[in-house]
């Protein structure tokens, strides 16, 4: 009589997966429909400070888990939630809400052996749209126009100096993945000229010219509008310095909805208050939140806003979908989508 063969240690014991109480009540069910009869077992993060901490196989970490924390300010209960990763030892996989993973705490997981896997494309359309309104808020000279309204001033474009049509203008967006595109697209629409910057030099597409980030300097001096895009890697990392910003024209604008660093704040600030840069949308910062004493609260040709520009209603249930798929991704067996490097 022949001896039946062990099941696998994963076959026998349950799937444990760490994710926020909120997940659990409001989408338990489609977890299990991914898991198709697999067994699982949610684990939630100790409430409080716990020595004991808890072992995990997989973690969702949802907008709610990390909530009103940056990655350069983690409040209590986004902190327990990274305690609990990074203590966990059987940790083999992590998926995020949002597009990039360059939180310190991904780099260590990753350091780790651990595959952290994003929710790159989830927020593209919202992205895309809240740049373009940057972008289109400052060339209609809204700052102008708000400040007016808030002095109750009756103050026409004629008399501060007619806006420029956007037509025939150029934008180099720098960063070609979902959010670039969408923009890309956008930006051709309205009579645009449109370069394009990433990292290797395969084409854009028809119409696009490419550069790299090697070449970037090559395009400013003809670049109406500088728009990032960009994840934040080492290439990245401070791209856009003084000198890139004195090789914009004058008039030039610039758009940054990717992450703060890849920007040398200090000098952005000089090309602004000295009105070699004509202005600025500014949704990410070197440090958020953004310090009350920094100038580009009050400086008039910049809109500020607190890295909001990827909020939306929908946004939960995109990446909720993104997780899933690379759930049942991983228990087939398959490659899992957005990998982070």
């Amino acid at each position: 009589m022949s001896q039946t063969q062990p099941k696998s240690l994963e076959a026998v014991q349950p799937l444990r997966i760490l994710l926020s109480e909120l997940t659990l009540r409001e989408h338990r069910a489609a977890i299990d429909l991914a898991m198709d009869g697999t067994p699982w077992l949610p684990v939630l993060a100790p409430a409080t400070d716990d020595p004991k901490g808890v072992d995990v196989d997989i973690a969702f970490v949802s907008r709610d888990v990390t909530g009103l924390s940056t990655k350069h300010q983690i409040l209590p209960d986004t902190q327990r939630f990274y305690s609990a990763m990074l203590e966990a030892p059987a940790l083999r996989w992590v998926h995020v809400h949002s597009a990039g993973a360059d939180r310190a705490v991904f780099g260590q997981l990753r350091q780790r052996g651990v595959t952290v896997t994003t929710s790159s494309g989830a927020n593209a359309g919202v992205v895309a749209q809240t740049a373009l309104a940057g972008l289109l808020a400052l060339a209609r000279h809204f700052p102008l126009l708000l400040a007016a309204q808030r002095e109750q001033r009756w103050a026409p474009l004629l008399g501060t100096g007619l806006p420029r049509d956007v037509r025939g203008q150029t934008a180099t967006i720098v960063g070609w993945g979902p959010i670039g595109q969408q923009l890309g697209a956008m930006l051709r629409l309205l009579g645009m000229s449109v370069a394009v910057v990433r990292q290797q030099p395969t084409p854009a597409g028809e119409g696009f010219e490419t550069f790299t980030f090697d070449t970037l300097h090559e395009v400013l001096p003809r670049s109406d509008w500088l728009i990032l895009a960009c994840p934040l890697t080492d290439r990245t990392r401070g791209l856009v310095d003084g000198a890139a910003l004195r090789r914009l024209p004058a008039g030039a604008r610039l758009v940054n909805v990717a992450r703060g660093e890849v920007v040398d704040e200090p000098a952005l600030i000089d090309a602004l208050t000295e009105g070699r840069l004509a202005g600025a949308y500014l949704d990410v910062f070197a440090h958020e939140p953004l310090p009350a004493t920094s100038p580009l609260w009050s400086l008039p040709n910049v809109i500020a806003t607190p890295h909001s520009a990827g909020f939306s209603d929908g946004n939960a249930a995109r990446v909720v979908d993104i997780f899933l798929d690379n759930l049942r991704r991983r228990l087939a067996g398959q490659t899992l989508r957005n990998v982070s490097a």
